[in-house]
């Protein structure tokens, strides 16, 4: 009699532990958590994508000021437009408007090579 009891109440266990695992695991595939599942997976993604590119950046700039280091390359703080100048560069002179001859003609558009055309 114990036996069949025990067999008894195991099987009933056994099948309260299938049917709630089964529940959740339709619960788990209805749209509704689909979607959720989707969107926190998306955004678990735009957070990894997120430090990935932070981390490009960081290296970039350490790599940039390693470069800088080696080729002495640094800013010179006498500049007005802190633009980098490679060590004993000379600056470009200032042309006075005064020194032009005003009938000679200008050209209207630039000579720049390195402009888009």
């Amino acid at each position: 009699m114990f036996r069949r009891a025990f067999w008894f109440t195991a099987g009933a266990a056994a099948g309260v532990w299938a049917t709630t695992k089964v529940n959740r695991q339709l619960k788990k595939l209805t749209p509704e958590s689909l979607a959720a599942q989707a969107a926190d997976k998306a955004v678990e993604a735009g957070h990894r994508l997120k430090d990935f590119a932070l981390d490009v950046k960081a290296g970039m700039t350490q790599r940039e000021d390693e470069l800088n280091d080696a080729l002495g390359l640094h800013q010179d703080p006498d500049r007005p437009d802190n633009v980098t100048a490679l060590p004993g560069a000379r600056r470009p002179r200032a042309i006075e408007h005064d020194q032009h001859d005003k009938t000679t003609p200008r050209p209207k558009f630039s000579y720049n090579r390195n402009e888009d055309h």
